[in-house]
């Protein structure tokens, strides 16, 4: 039996129906789901390493946990800009979306200007990707200045209409690991969500209203 069939067989000798189902009422979905933890995932992928031809097999599977599994197992340094635009519209759940950031979109050269061209494109979970590379990056980045950041909460300001129940979580998720993050610009973090709690967008509100309690609470702690 080659690698690539074996990697599949591990994945349904640990299938779990009853987690599958409590996944999709986290409003997991998308594929077919087997109900493996994102802990025994990773524990795998550690004895996998790196493999760029393993990776896009797995992708290509459809599976849910396999895609999980190819994001930990897939390369920066193979990657190019049209596997990344491909993965990226395949996209079709929250959580595999955070986990691909995490695993592998992060990681990859021009992350940056990414994230800023995803924020702006129109698909819901291409959108949730840009602004989760923007969560990575203000928790990641040591090296990025706090000014850099600037770029992004503009366009938090632009997108914190977007009522899309992933989009919203994620723009809000940006706002607030910014602000806690990237010291340098908190007041500006702070000074949005301000800005945006008392928009007449509702949407926006619940944002300005979300991140500013968290904020205000992170700082009351220092």
């Amino acid at each position: 039996m080659d690698k690539y069939s074996e990697v599949v067989l591990w994945l349904n000798d640990h299938a779990d129906s009853r987690n599958a189902e409590g996944m999709r009422r986290f409003g997991i979905s998308g594929g077919k789901i087997l109900g493996i933890s994102v802990v025994n995932l990773r524990r795998y992928a550690k004895t996998l390493g790196k493999d760029q031809g393993l990776s896009v097999f797995l992708w290509n599977t459809g599976i849910h946990e396999a895609r999980i599994l190819a994001s930990m197992t897939a390369d920066p340094a193979c990657a190019d800009d049209a596997l990344l635009e491909s993965w990226v519209l395949d996209l079709d759940s929250w959580d595999v979306c955070d986990q691909v950031c995490k695993n592998f979109f992060a990681h990859c050269s021009g992350t940056q200007e990414r994230a800023v061209r995803w924020c702006s494109r129109e698909e819901e979970f291409v959108r949730r990707a840009g602004f989760v590379l923007i969560c990575e990056m203000a928790i990641h980045h040591k090296d990025m200045p706090d000014e850099a950041f600037l770029l992004y909460l503009d366009l938090i300001r632009r997108y914190s209409t977007d009522d899309r129940n992933f989009v919203k979580k994620a723009v809000n998720w940006a706002l607030r690991e910014i602000g806690k993050r990237r010291h340098g610009i908190s007041r500006e973090c702070l000074d949005l969500s301000d800005e945006l709690a008392v928009s007449e967008n509702p949407t926006a509100r619940w944002i300005g209203r979300n991140a500013g309690q968290e904020l205000r609470d992170k700082m009351k702690k220092k």
